[in-house]
């Protein structure tokens, strides 16, 4: 029985993402016509989600060498960091934004469960997930719904799965309202040594695909992710894979179990692109090829077409490359696990894929040229600046008003979603499986992981202010990697490496293009000065909302995952006030600024003003202070002035144990600007009363500036510039309890 196929022009290339250039380039590489299996092939691998082809010149700039790098960008399916005692991590985030959008239960669960296989195709076992977030307008049931779907999607998949969620973040922002983010990140553990790569070496060898069958769930899923959102794209659901945590779960266990047979020469797990990819991607890599066997592949769904089994993204699914001679290896562990294992084809020494469907090849393709830095297209669009920018160079601190009644302003300001804690959502995740997780009742800047039977800990974080990169891209990405390797240093570790999720606009709008590009600089910039190389991550281009004829692209959101160690957990720093008496001090200057704050959005509705103070030789001098203030146990706590600034800072340290603190202003700038400006490389710290002179001396010897605020309370009243601000009960009532309550009414 013939495939049947419908003709091929270049309206049916469109059609799936190709532009006519792409399509002609096709027919020269082929030096034929492609059928539609053919084109649907090329489609997937050269749409930006696979091909990277729009941002790969730009993404080639970032620093990828360190001392500590075994795996760097690009070269296997997460990046790979050696943490001593005979350890590797294994670490990277990526997106799952337009389905999460469209069907944000699933588009979340996946998200979560397609990192992690990430990982523990490597050969690691995951042992920490966290996740970045944002959405639009809390008030909005489009919201509400969105954010309950994706927080019930995230807590599913991990808690079922076994992983912790240890640590994240959740913005609220209008420019959200269609098109969320939900960016997962993974952090795995493996012996250096043990890992396996994504490679099909040795012809002849065969080839497998391991765990769920495949269906038609998640077809066309990467030129999906490649497209902007519209008002029919929920029409796009069949592109929204469906997960199942249980089966990842025995999946996990059995890949681990399978690479110890010492069986497997290559694995590589099936996310975008599905069984397209991995081939081509593990062919590419050896300079081989496949044959496979269309009909051997396990599916859910009878008379499936060639190009669905091909592009499918079913998940929980590997392709295995075995040693010839060693199948029943294989065999036994995958039966114990009672998941499909079929032998589905062999490798090959043509560098070409060979696809077969009732005994008739349906694809010829090579497989170099579909891969990113084979064939695929590159391209290096036009950019320009925003006119916005013309807006935020406008602005005037002298034109907004300061406040009359600094109590009732920090009320309000206090209610903000992007302040309050995130309660609500974190309580829903298991934070506490595998028992590893050492900052859930110790708090700390960054999330601390225990590496088990060592004295080591992981320090892991994800970070971006969106507000401060739309503001100023490079500026506000130098920030935004700055301020994850501050929360790493303030918990005592020493960041190590970073992987990214660069979530933009459409990259064919020179102004997005201008973010991008920019924003890219600044992480350089900034990962060269903290030697904290790029691993890998994921760009996710197409963040818009197509609203009629308006088009709105997201605020640039290239979001930081940052990896960071810890020799001795001991030696981890939190940020909460220990006990009375005990003295207040801010490491950092404040500068007279409240721009690209939440006060100034939240209070005065101002969204356009530029990136609050940064300089990136400020910002490394004040973090190697705070790395030697915890080295030699001078400070009992450290907590970075972020979000919300000076005074969310103070109640945040206050708030773990219900102390108190008296505080005053100690300059003649705006109270406003002192208590609530987000100036950068600011640190409160507090110490005890004898390690005042300690203290002062070895910051004077440093030419750091730094103020001593006041001292920390034990009856947990609040007292600030002789202003009586209430107990702090009800301050953690409010800060505990605001989002709930905005989510549930």
């Amino acid at each position: 029985m013939q495939v049947s196929e419908p003709l091929i022009n270049v309206d049916i290339a469109q059609s799936l993402g190709l532009n006519p250039d792409e399509f002609k380039k096709i027919h020269k590489i082929l030096g034929r016509a492609p059928n539609f299996t053919e084109l649907s092939i090329f489609s997937v691998m050269w749409s930006e989600h696979c091909s990277y082809k729009n941002s790969i010149t730009w993404l080639k700039t970032l620093p990828r060498d360190g001392n500590r790098l075994l795996v760097g960008a690009g070269e296997e399916n997460a990046g790979l960091v050696d943490i001593g005692d005979g350890l590797a991590c294994a670490f990277k985030i990526e997106s799952h934004n337009h389905p999460s959008a469209i069907e944000p239960f699933q588009g979340a669960a996946t998200g979560v469960g397609g990192i992690h296989r990430d990982i523990f195709t490597m050969g690691a076992r995951p042992i920490a997930a966290l996740n970045s977030l944002r959405f639009g307008d809390v008030n909005l049931s489009h919201t509400k719904h969105l954010v309950k779907g994706v927080v019930n999607g995230i807590s599913h998949y991990g808690n079922c799965f076994g992983v912790p969620t240890v640590g994240g973040e959740v913005y609220f922002n209008n420019c959200y309202n269609q098109n969320i983010l939900v960016n997962a990140m993974s952090v795995g553990i493996v012996k250096v040594g043990e890992t396996v790569s994504a490679v099909a070496d040795g012809p002849g060898n065969p080839i497998f695909i391991v765990g769920s069958a495949t269906g038609k769930d998640g077809i066309h899923g990467a030129t999906f992710a490649s497209a902007d959102l519209t008002e029919d794209s929920a029409e796009d659901l069949p592109a929204v894979q469906v997960g199942d945590p249980f089966q990842e779960k025995l999946l996990l266990e059995a890949s681990l179990e399978a690479i110890k047979t010492g069986a497997v020469v290559g694995m590589q797990d099936m996310g975008a692109a599905g069984i397209t990819c991995s081939t081509s991607e593990m062919s590419a890599k050896s300079g081989t090829g496949m044959y496979i066997d269309l009909d051997k592949v396990p599916t859910r769904q009878a008379n499936m077409k060639p190009f669905e089994i091909l592009l499918s993204e079913s998940q929980e699914r590997m392709l295995i490359v075995c040693k010839k001679g060693e199948e029943h290896l294989l065999f036994e562990v995958f039966d114990k696990w009672d998941l499909e294992c079929e032998e589905i084809g062999h490798v090959t020494d043509t560098g070409r894929l060979h696809f077969y469907k009732n005994g008739e090849l349906v694809a010829d393709v090579p497989a170099e040229p579909l891969v990113l830095g084979g064939g695929a297209p590159v391209y290096q669009r036009a950019y320009s600046r925003p006119d916005y920018m013309n807006q935020i160079e406008q602005f005037d601190i002298k034109a907004v008003p300061q406040p009359k009644d600094l109590l009732t302003t920090a009320e309000k300001l206090f209610q903000s979603p992007n302040i309050v804690s995130k309660r609500w959502v974190y309580e829903q995740y298991d934070s506490m499986v595998r028992t590893n997780t050492m900052s859930t009742n110790v708090p700390s800047d960054a999330a601390i992981v225990r590496v088990k039977g060592t004295q080591k800990a992981l320090a892991v974080t994800t970070d971006c202010n969106s507000a401060y990169v739309y503001a100023d891209p490079c500026v506000g990405t130098m920030i935004a990697v700055s301020e994850a390797a501050r929360n790493i240093v303030c918990s005592g570790g020493e960041p190590v490496a970073i992987t990214n999720c660069l979530n933009f606009g459409n990259p064919y709008n020179p102004e997005v293009y201008w973010q991008f590009v920019h924003a890219i600089r600044g992480m350089g910039e900034a990962c060269r000065r903290f030697e904290t190389p790029v691993t890998g991550g994921n760009v996710s281009f197409y963040n818009q909302s197509v609203l009629k004829d308006k088009t709105e692209p997201v605020y640039p959101t290239p979001t930081i995952g940052m990896l960071g160690v810890l020799e001795d957990y001991n030696k981890r720093m939190s940020l909460d006030f220990k006990q009375a008496e005990d003295l207040i001090y801010l490491v950092g200057e404040t500068k007279e600024d409240i721009s690209s704050s939440e006060y100034l959005r939240t209070i005065h509705d101002i969204h356009f003003s530029p990136c609050p103070h940064f300089d990136l030789e400020e910002e490394y001098h004040l973090q190697d202070i705070i790395k030697e203030l915890i080295r030699e146990n001078t400070i009992v706590s450290a907590h970075d002035v972020s979000e919300g600034g000076l005074f969310v800072t103070l109640m945040e340290s206050a708030m773990p144990q219900a102390k108190g603190f008296v505080v005053t202003c100690p300059t003649e700038m705006r109270k406003d600007a002192y208590y609530f400006g987000e100036s950068q490389s600011r640190v409160v710290v507090s110490i005890r009363p004898d390690q005042e002179e300690q203290l002062t001396k070895f910051l004077n010897t440093k030419g750091v500036h730094f103020q001593k605020l006041g001292k920390v309370l034990d009856s947990g009243s609040l007292e600030i510039d002789n202003i009586k601000f209430g107990h702090i009960n009800d301050w953690k009532h409010t800060y505990n309890n605001t989002l709930g309550n905005q989510l549930d009414n």
